[in-house]
């Protein structure tokens, strides 16, 4: 499982061989999120709005890295 970040107990991962759209989770003790990635946009799940800000601002910085963790680990649904 690909852990790209973590702040405090939050941490931002992409799991392998996951579904469609590409997607990252977001966790943290008591919440969850599925953040797609072209978009950006909580598609399951929700999160504080803090930690929400802080995680969707650090993904739109680091979209590239992102996108690359999910195509090394779900090498049948890559981004284009």
């Amino acid at each position: 499982m690909g852990k790209l970040y973590q702040f405090g107990s939050v941490i931002v991962r992409v799991y392998a061989n996951d579904h469609l759209p590409p997607h990252f989770h977001v966790l943290t003790p008591d919440d969850e999120a599925l953040v797609e990635i072209a978009t950006l946009r909580i598609m399951a799940g929700s999160l504080p709005g803090k930690i929400e800000r802080e995680a969707l601002a650090w993904a739109a910085a680091n979209h590239a890295a992102i996108a690359a963790e999910w195509n090394r680990t779900n090498t049948r649904f890559p981004i284009a």
